[in-house]
């Protein structure tokens, strides 16, 4: 039997190591306190996590359909994000 797939944000916790400046881990410090920087880290990689596949979403709706317009732009975003605020929801990037 293979190990299961998760899905952005789904599955336990998993220890790595990360190194960040000490001006930056202090700010978060400051603001969530120690108990919880991972939970804030691991939310600030998810949004970036959504963007990026936003990006790659859209960018290939555009290579192959033509550019969208300005407003076109913000409504899909704007339904992307509904859509991921929605538990288990992540698509996969491709």
């Amino acid at each position: 039997m293979g190990e299961r797939e998760y899905g952005i944000g789904e599955g336990p916790a998993t220890r790595i190591s990360l190194s960040l400046s000490e001006g930056t881990a202090e700010a978060i410090r400051q603001r969530v306190g120690k108990r919880e920087f991972s939970a804030f880290v691991a939310s600030a990689v998810e949004r970036e996590l959504r963007g990026l596949i936003l990006d790659e979403y859209l960018a290939d709706y555009e290579q192959r359909s033509g550019p969208l317009p300005p407003d076109e732009r913000q409504r899909a975003k704007e339904a992307f994000d509904r859509a991921l605020a929605e538990p288990g929801q992540w698509p996969t990037a491709s």
